[in-house]
């Protein structure tokens, strides 16, 4: 399982938990963490995307070099 596939999966049992609860306030702490998750997700996937270009650069700059 990848770092943004475990993001992922916390933000749905976040959720499953929210829509479980009966209490306000715990239904919003349980949306918070949801949302954080969920953020922290795209957070990584935007990273791993950035860095493969990077390393898609890095590379085609070596073979133009030689």
């Amino acid at each position: 399982m990848t770092e943004i596939e475990l993001f992922r999966a916390r933000a749905d049992e976040a959720a499953a938990a929210a829509a479980g609860s009966g209490l306000d306030n715990v239904r919003e702490r349980h949306l918070r963490s949801q949302a954080a998750w969920q953020a922290m997700a795209v957070r990584a996937e935007r990273v791993a995307n950035q860095r493969a270009l990077n390393e898609a650069e890095k590379e085609a700059r070596s073979v133009v070099a030689f």
